[in-house]
């Protein structure tokens, strides 16, 4: 006959699956923390001065370190979802775009470079799109990651700009951004090489 789980088994597993739950969740959850951050950047970036900059660069990275911090649970604990897949790298390209755009008419980044590495991100989204409906899979490169981080470090000096402990911050990230420019129109020439390769390949078969 088979033994009934006491009240202390009943609510050991009530807490497991509730932690489960919480794990689960908790990759997207820090996910949607980043979007929510977006508009606490750009209200920061609306004062001008040295407050309004810090702040700025504050919100930002902290949305940066939820980004480091959701792909580490979501590979720890298993907690890759569809909607994960979708929101994470939707999140880091919105942050990214409308903090470089918001940038611009504080005169510290040019608008062209902003409109390349813009136009470079909506052409592989749209790429992914179509690889997506045609069944194609394109495995994220080590550029697409280092191009993130450059973009990312360029973007927290940018919104920093002015002169701190003897540093001038707008120019180390200028520096960031000339290198991030550079992996995202690579990275960007990688992804469509990939998906030219991958979409002959499946043409063939």
């Amino acid at each position: 006959m088979r033994r009934k789980p006491g009240v202390a088994e009943v609510l050991k597993d009530m807490k497991e699956e509730l932690q489960s739950k919480i794990i689960l969740n908790l990759p997207n959850t820090l996910t949607l923390v980043r979007l929510i951050s977006i508009p606490l950047v750009i209200i920061c970036l609306s004062f001008r001065g040295r407050w309004g900059s810090f702040f700025a660069a504050l919100f930002f990275g902290m949305a940066f370190i939820t980004d480091i911090l959701d792909g580490y649970f979501a590979r720890r604990y298993g907690a890759v979802t569809v909607v994960g897949k979708f929101l994470d790298p939707l999140a880091d390209k919105i942050l990214v775009c409308v903090t470089m755009i918001m940038l611009i008419p504080l005169g510290r980044i040019p608008a062209w470079m902003v409109m390349l590495i813009v136009a470079r991100e909506m052409a592989v989204t749209g790429l992914r799109s179509v690889a997506a409906s045609q069944g194609i899979i394109i495995q994220a490169s080590s550029l697409g990651k280092y191009k993130t981080v450059f973009q990312c470090t360029a973007t927290i000096f940018l919104c920093l700009h002015y002169e701190y402990i003897g540093v001038d911050f707008h120019v180390v990230g200028m520096a960031f951004l000339w290198l991030a420019l550079v992996l995202t129109l690579w990275s960007g020439w990688d992804y469509f090489r990939g998906f030219y390769k991958a979409f002959f390949s499946a043409a063939k078969t």
